[in-house]
């Protein structure tokens, strides 16, 4: 069913690696170097041997449970189960094993250095030596960043495209099932949390496409955002400033990448075509009131939210989510090879630091990614 590069005693061989075996916090993460190695079970899939890779915020919630409900119905399906659990959702690293549907990719041949993500669903994720994943989910990485730098851009990417092209649907059918993006001249686009990984993110794509860019940030990320091609930055402390934002309205969308939620947009007193947050009540209301129940709050806050937005000659309010689509990751790909986007590291971590890694996210105020080194 595929063809790789590794010992044909695969299925013996052990990797080092990262698990929890029950939520809570950092303290939870244990590190093993007798791991079972990820195997091809998909003729789809292709397994890589992980160089570097990333901590998102959604991995440091996942650690405390967040969208267990959810996840675990979607993990644990025939005799899976829930524990042990591998996080990391994203990594660069080298194709070493595929499945026979990949077998005859050009594109893809065995050695190839790649970049990709992990569905949240999946169980063993990219904090380990291999990763096994669908073809759709890498490409062969861009090769103007080096490994760090690789591994740090898809998640938060794929979150800020998804919002901005399927959720926010700019550039209708072309904008979501290609990977041109969309002209975006006489777009007046409003970032709250520009300094983030996914605003810094949104901030670049968008601009590469002529929008016009408003930002707000806190102060000592003002030179940042700026740099990045927002044309007007807000301190968010500074309620002089914030009050300007007024001046700009109205907004063809609000990208709240500051964990507003739906909420925030009761706060903005101007009007805008799209609200589109990432931060969503919508795992956390199933997790708190189980899956039938949980499900009516979302719907229940969706149209609580939208009938407010509308009355108050508002527009529309809706919840955007990592997708990761092929279309995306070659459209983050074309941007970074044209060097219109550009990924931030903050500090990148040793495989044996990954605890302090996890801490220095959930401290939060981060001015780019946090890396790790895995090989």
């Amino acid at each position: 069913m595929a063809r790789d590069v590794l010992d044909t005693t695969k299925s013996k061989l052990k990797m080092k690696g990262w698990q929890i075996h029950s939520y809570g916090d950092v303290d939870e993460l244990q590190y093993s170097d007798k791991l079972k190695m990820p195997q091809i079970r998909q003729s789809d899939q292709c397994l890589v041997k992980v160089l570097s890779t990333s901590i998102n915020p959604i991995d440091v919630a996942m650690l405390s449970g967040y969208g267990s409900k959810v996840l675990n119905t979607m993990r644990c399906q025939g005799n899976a189960i829930e524990f042990p659990l591998t996080l990391g959702r994203e990594f660069c690293g080298i194709l070493v094993q595929k499945g026979m549907i990949v077998k005859d990719d050009v594109n893809l041949p065995l050695g190839q250095r790649v970049w990709g993500v992990v569905p949240v669903q999946t169980p063993q994720g990219a904090h380990a030596e291999y990763v096994a994943v669908p073809k759709h989910c890498l490409s062969s990485a861009p090769t103007n960043l080096n490994n760090e730098e690789a591994a740090s851009v898809l998640y938060a990417g794929l979150t800020a495209w998804s919002g901005i092209y399927v959720t926010a649907n700019l550039g209708g059918i072309c904008g979501t099932l290609t990977a041109n993006g969309a002209n975006c001249n006489n777009k007046r686009i409003l970032i709250l949390g520009g300094s983030g990984s996914v605003g810094s993110l949104a901030i670049q794509m968008l601009k590469a496409q002529g929008a016009q860019i408003v930002s707000t940030c806190s102060e000592n990320a003002r030179e940042m955002v700026q740099n990045l091609g927002a044309d007007i930055v807000i301190d968010y402390h500074n309620p002089v400033e914030m009050e300007t934002l007024r001046q700009y309205a109205p907004y063809d969308i609000v990208l709240d990448c500051s964990g507003q939620g739906p909420a925030g947009a009761e706060q903005l007193q101007f009007k805008y075509q799209q609200y589109v947050t990432f931060s969503s009540p919508l795992l956390k209301n199933i997790d708190s009131s189980g899956m039938a129940l949980g499900l009516l709050k979302n719907v229940g806050n969706l149209l609580e939210t939208n009938v407010k937005s509308i009355t108050q000659q508002k527009g529309l309010v809706k919840w955007g989510f990592f997708s990761p689509a092929p279309q995306g990751i070659s459209h983050l790909k074309r941007l970074v090879e044209r060097k219109k986007l550009l990924p931030l590291v903050e500090k990148t971590y040793k495989m044996d630091q990954m605890p302090e890694a996890f801490q220095r996210v959930k401290d939060g105020h981060l001015r780019g990614k946090i890396v790790v080194n895995i090989n």
